[in-house]
């Protein structure tokens, strides 16, 4: 151990850090300015060159980041701009390793403003809250006051560049003398992702998710759920949120507020689809919208009204109302009541789809027989409407889909039942079902909607082999 340490740190002292720390605008490298900056150049074991200056935003300084770092729009103004000073700091930084303390943030903000003056930059990357956290484990904080506070590192100029940057540079050499398990050498290593996860996130929260169908959870510091997502092969996506060239604020945060992942397997890419819509309304996480957004908006209701009469209508969808059917949109609605209306020789008018003082328009043709004025009884007109109810309710799907399970001792079943999305569960392959209430009793239930039943039911439609229909009894075979 003792001399791999020896030939590391003989193998460090070759490479070059340069350690950087910024004071911005604003959190976000879209649209914000940099307002000082500060280059420790490191060779592994002191600080062998510098650089360090104020920069012109050309934008107005916050009254709280004024607070915060002492820099005001005063002290600026007869700073130079970065495009002023953007060939030195690449010349610095090009054939250097990149640290800072949660390093993504100062990076995104240099390499953003360099590339605006024509400058790629591209380097390897160091963040000592990641390897603090690794090299020295369960300290109170790793945030840098606090970090030095148990390292006894002197930290002058708190929040301004180069105080920030020369304490960082102490904690870089601390760093580096006290890494006996090798994780700077393992993380500057090309295979390494290490640097890309949030700075709060520990590796082996993502070394442990497979890549199964599934659903992933990300929770903050005191395990909220802030962001619910699906997919077909679960590592494989929640890396992707870590990788990219987004600098927008909303990325920004996000990733900082990142601080563990849960994940649950699923059979199948289509149960993944149900149970993270299911997901995101119980927990109603911050950072998931397009899900939130969907609602039904329009149900095929009856109801007896004051004469007697069985009334069909469209309304706007009820969360505990007994619909019997429903709509995305009100045109479809409109259109399936007219055509069930004109099957069964139903009255217009009590449908909601006329609305005259009198008789409708379809009494005169023969097409009504007059329920809308009182010339057809209550129990002839009703019985044409119990029947259309009866058909309609016929016509909604009513079947199980069998897939594959989470592993090969299982499968899958989701049930739908008169349309509505029952429920989904595991059937054990050496289990006795030959019968669709023992199939059923597999069966959780989870809320249905549109949304999760209009999959099923392009699923069921792409793969009809995988369908049982609730109206045979012996499914043993299927099974």
């Amino acid at each position: 151990m003792q001399n791999n340490l020896l030939i590391f740190l003989a193998y460090i002292c070759i490479m070059l850090f340069a350690v950087v720390d910024i004071e911005t605008t604003g959190g976000y490298a879209s649209a914000h300015g940099i307002t000082e900056i500060a280059i420790k150049i490191h060779d592994g074991q002191s600080v062998i060159d510098s650089f360090e200056t104020l920069i012109n935003p050309h934008q107005y300084i916050p009254t709280h980041i004024q607070a915060l770092t002492g820099i005001d729009n005063e002290m600026v103004a007869d700073a130079p701009d970065f495009r002023a000073v953007a060939d030195e700091i690449y010349n610095l930084l090009r054939d250097k390793i990149f640290v800072a303390h949660n390093v993504n943030f100062d990076y995104s903000f240099v390499r953003h403003h360099l590339e605006a003056c024509g400058y790629q930059l591209n380097t390897k990357k160091l963040c000592t809250v990641r390897l603090s956290r690794k090299i020295f484990p369960k300290l109170p904080s790793y945030s840098l006051g606090k970090l030095c506070n148990s390292l006894s590192i002197t930290l002058n100029n708190r929040h301004r560049a180069g105080g920030d940057a020369d304490a960082t540079a102490i904690l870089l050499g601390m760093l580096l003398a006290n890494d006996s398990g090798n994780v700077i050498k393992d993380t500057l290593k090309k295979t390494s992702k290490e640097q890309t996860l949030p700075p709060n996130l520990a590796k082996n929260a993502i070394d442990k998710i497979p890549n199964t169908p599934g659903v992933y959870y990300f929770k903050d510091e005191k395990g909220k759920v802030i962001y619910v997502g699906k997919a077909k092969q679960l590592k494989k996506r929640v890396c992707t949120h870590f990788t990219g060239n987004s600098n927008t604020q909303q990325r920004q945060n996000f990733l900082k507020d990142i601080y563990s992942i849960d994940f649950e397997c699923c059979g199948t890419e289509l149960m993944a689809f149900i149970l993270e819509a299911a997901e995101i309304k119980k927990h109603w996480p911050e950072n998931n919208r397009a899900m939130k957004r969907f609602e039904q908006k329009y149900s095929l209701y009856y109801f007896e009204d004051q004469k007697g009469y069985l009334r069909l209508g469209i309304d706007k969808y009820r969360k505990n109302g007994s619909e019997i059917y429903s709509f995305n949109n009100l045109l479809a609605g409109h259109e399936l009541l007219r055509n069930v209306a004109a099957e069964h020789q139903l009255c217009e008018k009590l449908c909601f789809i006329q609305k005259p003082k009198l008789a409708c328009t379809n009494h005169a043709s023969g097409n009504c027989a007059g329920a809308c004025i009182g010339e057809e009884s209550v129990a002839l007109y009703n019985f044409r409407v119990k029947r259309a109810i009866k058909e309609l309710q016929n016509l909604l799907p009513s079947f199980a889909l069998i897939d594959e399970g989470r592993n090969e001792d299982e499968r899958s079943c989701l049930w739908v039942e008169k349309g509505k999305f029952y429920g989904m569960g595991y059937i054990s392959n050496y289990s006795d079902i030959n019968d669709l209430e023992s199939l059923k009793s597999a069966i959780v239930p989870y809320p249905s909607n549109d949304y999760i039943l209009n999959m099923i039911l392009a699923h069921s439609d792409q793969f009809p082999r995988k369908i049982i229909s609730l109206n045979q009894n012996h499914i043993s075979d299927l099974v």
